[in-house]
């Protein structure tokens, strides 16, 4: 039986509490203080990748954003956003899908992502996001994204992981991101163990 992407993340999102999957944060402020490094407006559109149940999209509509996204793979994971934000989830726009098969109808001015790219192991599944990426980016827009460092996790939730630091990411996004900055985390997940964040702010030179 070949691996479904979608019924891996989608099972884990039925089994566990959105509070107590290993990635889970009561605020993120890592995303937030980069986010508010990019500068964008609070009527800006901003799109997070992988969001699925963080309480990220939450953080933004208590600051003023009033045009935000949420992607993620597993439905139930989104849910569980959807009814934490109760009324609020309306101001939201929710899409299912997997981000290496995502084509954006728009252009965001930034793009965060944390802990989904280090997930895609295989060259095509990278080139695949980037190709998504550089669609759905605004020329002079923003990338917040977080892997794990070297020292980080080789494996989380049962998969395989790529490790990158700032020259590696760089490599892998390839030509038209200039690195802005990074800043390291170290995230104690629910059950106490460490986890090695890194994250980079880029802006997309197109």
């Amino acid at each position: 039986m070949s691996f479904s992407r979608r019924q891996h993340w989608e099972q884990i999102y039925r089994d566990r509490d959105a509070r107590e999957v290993s990635w889970y944060q009561p605020r993120p402020e890592v995303s937030l203080a980069l986010i508010r490094r990019a500068g964008c407006g609070r009527d800006a559109p901003l799109i997070d990748i992988g969001g699925g149940a963080s309480t990220l999209v939450d953080c933004l509509l208590e600051t003023g954003y009033t045009d935000l996204s949420v992607l993620d793979i597993a439905e139930p994971a989104l849910l569980a956003a959807q009814q934490r934000l109760g009324p609020r989830a309306a101001d939201v726009d929710w899409i299912t899908a997997d981000i290496i098969e995502f084509a954006p109808q728009r252009r965001y001015s930034l793009w965060h992502d944390r802990a989904v790219f280090h997930f895609l192991t295989e060259t095509a599944e990278q080139a695949a996001y980037v190709a998504a990426l550089r669609k759905g980016l605004q020329v002079g827009g923003h990338l917040v994204i977080g892997a794990f460092s070297l020292d980080g996790p080789q494996m989380c939730s049962g998969l395989p992981v790529r490790r990158y630091n700032a020259e590696l990411m760089g490599q892998t996004l390839s030509d038209g991101f200039e690195l802005l900055g990074s800043r390291e985390d170290g995230h104690q997940t629910p059950a106490g163990r460490m986890q090695q964040f890194c994250f980079y702010l880029y802006v997309y030179r197109g």
